[in-house]
């Protein structure tokens, strides 16, 4: 661009006449040079070119200041088109130097985590943010459900829907909601072109900075952001409806915003009092026809009210669903790190939803990383939703809060109770009489945790009050429970009583609303917590609250519970309480009277499996899980893991595989766990292969239950490969309602044929099984190392044709007690079966056959048996266990299989109870 200057002054100068250019040879000794010395009129006597002229001129006083002296002898000399002319290419090359410069200032942050010099591109990072235009009286939206007109940063200076140009901008936004990194974008996009076309200067002024000044004037603001060197100011205010100024962090200047008209300057030179100067610029009185931008907190919005005319401003309503998930893919920048840690958060109801505030993103991302550094995968995750939220609000306080430390103490006291108070009665909106009478009308910390909500023009109800996220309440809400009471604060009467136990019984027997604040509770009496507290945001934290805890938890569930055999957690909040408190000897103390889960329905997500998960390995007295119509969270796979990472191996087990996590913990060193059922919790191939492992390294399991629609032949493969290890002491093998064929029965006949333990197989319902299926069935139940004694194959689509394989095994078979045929059409086959059972030898005691489909000579023979051995008891054995509503009854089943063939089940036997003692402690028939 200097190059381009010249070109221009050259140009000027070799069109002058010969007399006016050694007039303005003669002018330029005389030239009131700001550097303090002028050029000899001798020296000039040789420099007879424009060209050789021009390099003195850069040689003597530099090429700034050499076109700067041009322009004012060319206007000296009445040559006003020549000056204008250098003068354009000037601003032209300031212009680009400019945008240069701002380039350089927002392209690239520091964020508070980074790595010692390292800097982060805002292109990289920045995740559109849902904005709304509001009027006034409009505040405290959820993004996903604004009703408003919502703008983005590439329409925020376009006209609103009614045509109207807006030359002052409002974007109104809380603590941690992104009005800076807005402000980054902003700048960037007007830098690239993409944005802002309108403008050709854009200048951002960091209000904390300018909080020193005392008196400015315009021109002096747009100094401040402007490079080292000269600065075309009359160019550029010459053409106000081109320039934008942004001010941000405007609430820091606490300027009172109310100087009379007649005081307003309308001279961008004068320098004023800073609020009489922004004033002017507020009220349109200097510069009107240049546009504002101004980011601000809500608390701060109703004193600009009144200084401004326009009718509306945009409020930042944070990251809707989709921009969280992006959010969490830009600040990894790769995608399996971002797929796992966002499952994670999305699977956590609270911290996802805290998520809308992008410093909450952040803060998320930011513990999440350190934790895929440390472990490469999440189960294991150390840091729970409290001490997110602790981490969060310490950010909060340490970067935004200059007032005195015991301030913010005594201001959070106070806060803890509002929530309280506000939880209790349901109650979210708080009027400004109850921010005074509480305490809390101290603006700079009240922006923090509170959302601002004006009211109508007119109105005299003054302000409304809520905090910035209903999950921000109720952590404070418990945090109230935990404080270190103030003496101050003992004698208030106005203060809420700290009962812990109502509190925990109110949520036991009606106030299901009180889960999180009651979860969170948990959180707050851990020592990792309480550190946190203390050092994070000055708050100490009591500990006595703890043996409440501990007493309701070991107590809740004793009602649901059979006295016989021991206690069963069947809540699923149980867990997450416990792993908010994530201290081993706790949960070791709540969970030793318990031996058993029973969940129903549950939708369990990563983050329900990690609090699970916790719980499980901690659990030394665990014998029973019982998991009915629960389903795991499917990966979203977004491709397959990128080899070479370290957690690579983990990865691709839990993406094929949801139950993954469950098995590894279920499998822990020290586990003693007897009995596990799964029943229509719709496994995958890959779930199957989990639990063979499990099968497999697990020697006191004895019994295994899975009843599924989704099980099919792949699925019994992978799990007859944990059957066959040496280490599997399986007694019961429960395999019902499942999509297996003939096709895996060799597996199946292979496991039998080397399971020593195995005393009962039950393949109910399994409509493909067929004939052929019992025939090689049986090839391995006439192993020598077999010692079944039950088999189940009611309602299995079999015929008499495998009755002959049947009648072959019942005659060698020494341990064999219990057979189901219920709900088959043996014909012919049933007689040669009843006839089998009449030898000595036959040690069978139960026999399950649908008795309405035998034929007159069956019947006959039935009865002959029946005389013969009065103890063998001959009935309908089907246990029906039919998809209730929600997640089961969506599963695919064949109809026939519920109804049964042939005739009609009579009756129907239920399953025995999830609290009932192991099956194989029960009668095997």
């Amino acid at each position: 661009m200097a190059g381009e200057e010249s070109t221009v002054l050259l140009e000027a100068l070799e069109g002058l006449t010969l007399e006016d250019f050694q007039d303005f040879k003669k002018k330029l000794p005389h030239v009131d040079s700001k550097e303090g010395w002028n050029i000899h009129r001798d020296e000039l006597e040789e420099f007879t070119h424009p060209s050789t002229l021009i390099r003195f001129m850069h040689n003597s006083y530099g090429e700034a200041a050499a076109m700067d002296i041009a322009i004012g002898l060319f206007e000296e000399m009445n040559q006003r088109h020549l000056a204008e002319k250098i003068l354009d290419e000037k601003v032209k090359e300031y212009k680009q130097k400019y945008r240069e410069h701002v380039a350089r200032e927002f392209l690239q942050y520091r964020e508070v985590n980074s790595w010692l010099g390292e800097n982060l591109s805002v292109s990289d990072r920045y995740t559109n943010l849902t904005i709304a235009r509001r009027s006034w009286n409009q505040h405290g939206d959820e993004p996903g459900d604004v009703s408003s007109d919502t703008v983005t940063t590439q329409t925020l200076f376009e006209p609103s829907k009614d045509g109207q140009l807006q030359r002052i901008t409002v974007l109104v936004g809380a603590t941690g909601m992104g009005k800076t990194m807005t402000i980054r974008k902003v700048m960037m996009d007007w830098v690239e072109g993409t944005l802002c076309t309108q403008f050709d200067y854009v200048f951002c002024i960091d209000c904390k900075e300018l909080s020193f000044s005392k008196e400015v004037s315009m021109v002096d603001l747009i100094s401040k952001c402007c490079p080292q060197q000269r600065t075309p100011a009359g160019r550029i205010l010459g053409n106000p409806e081109k320039i934008l100024f942004i001010f941000d962090s405007f609430e820091v200047l606490g300027l009172p915003l109310s100087q009379p008209k007649d005081e307003l300057s309308t001279d961008p030179t004068e320098a004023k009092p800073l609020e009489t100067t922004l004033l002017s610029l507020l009220k349109r009185k200097v510069l009107p026809e240049s546009s504002v931008l101004i980011a601000m907190r809500p608390t701060a919005l109703q004193s600009l009210r009144q200084c401004l005319e326009g009718e509306y401003y945009v409020e930042i309503l944070g990251f809707a669903t989709a921009a969280r998930e992006e959010y969490f893919h830009r600040y990894f920048g790769n995608d399996n790190k971002a797929d796992v840690a966002f499952r994670f958060t999305r699977g956590n109801e609270v911290l996802y939803s805290l998520c809308v505030i992008p410093i909450m993103s952040w803060t998320v991302c930011t513990i999440l990383e350190q934790e895929l550094f440390k472990r490469n995968h999440l189960l294991a995750c150390s840091k729970t939703t409290t001490q997110m939220i602790l981490f969060y609000l310490s950010w909060l306080t340490k970067h935004r809060v200059s007032n005195a430390w015991w301030n913010l103490q005594q201001f959070l006291h106070k806060l803890c109770s509002l929530a309280a108070d506000g939880i209790w009665k349901h109650k979210v909106l708080f009027e400004e009489k109850e921010i005074e009478d509480q305490g809390l009308n101290q603006p700079e910390l009240l922006s923090l945790f509170l959302n601002e909500k004006g009211l109508e023009k007119g109105t005299d109800h003054g302000n409304v009050y809520s905090f910035s996220h209903l999950h921000l309440q109720e952590f404070f809400a418990a945090m109230f429970y935990v404080l270190e009471d103030q003496e101050e604060m003992l004698s208030d009467s106005r203060i809420l009583a700290k009962d812990v136990n109502m509190l925990l019984e109110s949520y036991h027997t009606f106030r299901m609303d009180l889960n999180v604040t009651v979860r969170l509770l948990f959180g707050l009496v851990n020592p990792q917590s309480v550190e946190y507290a203390d050092e994070g945001i000055g708050c100490r934290i009591s500990l006595r609250p703890r043996e409440d805890l501990l007493r309701w938890l070991q107590t809740r569930h004793r009602d649901l519970c059979h006295p016989r055999t021991g206690m069963t957690v069947e809540d699923l909040d149980t867990f997450h309480f416990l792993f908010e408190t994530n201290e081993e000897s706790f949960v070791q103390s709540v969970l030793g009277r318990f031996t058993g889960i029973a969940l129903q329905g549950a939708k369990l997500t990563l983050y329900d499996q990690v609090a699970l998960c916790f719980c499980i390995k901690q659990w030394a007295g665990l014998l029973s899980v019982t998991l009915r119509s629960c389903s795991f969270h499917q990966q979203h796979r977004r491709q397959e893991p990128a080899k070479g990472f370290p957690w690579q191996s983990w990865r691709q087990e839990e993406l094929h595989s949801p139950l993954y996590p469950l098995c590894q913990a279920l499998g822990h060193p020290g586990s003693l766990l007897q009995s596990l059922r799964l029943q229509w919790c719709g496994l995958t191939e890959g779930d199957s292969k989990a639990l063979g492992a499990l099968l497999a390294t697990l020697p006191s399991l004895v019994h295994f239950e899975l009843g599924d629609g989704a099980l099919g032949d792949d699925g019994v493969r992978m799990l007859c490969a944990g059957l066959r290890q040496p280490e599997c002491r399986l007694r019961v093998l429960r395999l019902r309602y499942t999509h297996l064929t003939s096709a895996c029965c060799q597996d199946l006949t292979v496991a039998l044929g080397t399971s020593t333990c195995l005393e009962e197989l039950d393949l109910s319902f399994s409509a493909g099984l067929w004939d052929d299926g019992v025939t090689l069935l049986c090839e391995g139940l006439q192993h020598s190392s077999c010692q079944l004694q039950v088999l189940r194959l009611g309602s299995c689509s079999l015929t008499g044709a495998c009755c002959q394989a049947l009648v072959a095994w019942l005659g060698r078979s020494h341990s064999l007690k219990c057979l189901d045929l219920t709900d088959t059409e043996l014909g012919a086959g049933a007689l040669l079966l009843l006839q089998q059972l009449r030898h000595h030898n036959c040690t069978l005691q139960t026999l399950g056959l649908s008795t309405s489909t035998l034929s007159k000579d069956a019947l006959q023979e039935l009865v002959a048996l029946q005389a013969l051995k009065p103890n063998l008891k001959v009935t309908d054995l089907l246990e029906h266990e039919a998809p209730e509503t929600g997640a089961m009854a969506r599963l695919t089943f064949q109809r026939s299989v519920w109804a049964g063939r042939g005739a009609a089940v009579q009756g129907r036997k239920g399953l025995p109870s999830c609290r009932a003692a192991p099956p194989h402690r029960r009668s095997l028939c």
